[in-house]
């Protein structure tokens, strides 16, 4: 079992940054890939960045160059820093962790967190 918080969310003007920090406890020495995922309104919730345990990432093109995801493995946390942020990136920002035991793959999900960008 794994359990994630996420906090770092808020109101934002459109060209602002947030960082977005999720905290993970329990078997976090099984997670395979952690990650962020976001859903707006109305829509269904895509990836937007995630990392694996040999430190690979990979991300959305909508927020390529302007997101970049990063891990603490000391503080089992990991960080959304959203630069350049725009109206499109208002959604509910969630944390997603993935353990992988043989032919079963075990998603954990965060409570999420509010991102609202202000045009």
């Amino acid at each position: 079992q794994v359990q994630l918080v996420e906090s770092g969310g808020g109101l934002v003007q459109a060209g602002g940054s947030l960082r977005l920090s999720c905290a993970a406890s329990g078997s976090t020495f099984s997670i395979n890939t952690i990650g962020w995922y976001r859903q707006a309104p109305g829509k269904q919730r895509d990836l937007v960045a995630d990392i694996n345990s040999g430190g690979s990432t990979n991300y959305a093109d909508s927020v390529k160059g302007r997101f970049t995801i990063s891990r603490s493995n000391a503080k089992n946390t990991v960080y959304l820093q959203m630069n350049s942020l725009n109206a499109e990136d208002t959604a509910v920002y969630y944390c997603n962790a993935v353990i992988v035991r043989g032919r079963t793959k075990y998603n954990y999900w965060g409570q999420g967190t509010q991102v609202t960008v202000s045009s």
